[in-house]
């Protein structure tokens, strides 16, 4: 039986790296796929889902007005899928999650997801909610920070290196603008910042 996937994790734990292995594994056995990510997320060029490490492969883009249960369900019809793989899963609507959902339970057709679960401020994104909601099996990629523990959350610091603890939820960035730290030293950051104390920095933080 088909299954509804979300693997999740905080910035730089590979899922982008992570869903391009699992798609090469299908097609390397002759299997269909069909990659999505978020078009509004054009750090190395729309319509591709890539890897720090420099994997790439063209997928298709969704934003919020994207019916993934009518686009999936044609490319279907015109080729056999035999997985569809989500990058950049926390931009995903409640409703398209719900549409994914549909693909596996009615088509028969696995979704694998792929995204951060909580934003700068320890929020859920609408999208990554809807999947831990919804997902049969949910998997935590893991990631480290700087101290050695496991990193859950994602910081954002601006050019000064300080943590920024306004804004919206949604701001693209890399490593120049996110930092993944373990509970203990994101919260320790956001409060430095709420008392003007100085830039975040590694030596300082350990």
């Amino acid at each position: 039986m088909a299954k509804l996937y979300f693997y999740y994790s905080s910035m730089n734990a590979g899922k982008s790296t992570t869903l391009l292995q699992a798609d090469f594994n299908y097609r390397e056995r002759g299997m269909e796929t069909m990659l999505w990510t978020a078009a509004l997320d054009d750090r190395y060029g729309r319509g591709y889902v890539t890897s720090r490490i420099g994997l790439k492969a063209d997928a298709a883009k969704f934003d919020p007005e994207t019916d993934l249960w009518t686009a999936i369900s044609a490319e279907h019809t015109a080729r056999h899928l035999a997985c569809v793989l989500i990058d950049e899963a926390q931009f995903l609507s409640q409703e398209q999650v719900l549409q994914l959902a549909r693909i596996s339970d009615e088509v028969g057709i696995p979704v694998l997801c792929y995204g951060l679960r909580t934003d700068f401020a320890a929020e859920l994104f609408p999208g990554s909610a809807a999947l831990l909601g919804l997902a049969d099996n949910l998997v935590e990629l893991k990631a480290v920070c700087h101290c050695g523990r496991k990193s859950t959350m994602n910081l954002r610091v601006d050019e000064a290196g300080r943590a920024v603890i306004d804004g919206a939820q949604t701001e693209i960035g890399g490593n120049d603008r996110y930092v993944a730290m373990c509970r203990k030293h994101f919260m320790e950051a956001r409060k430095a910042s709420e008392l003007g104390h100085a830039a975040f920095s590694l030596d300082a933080a350990t």
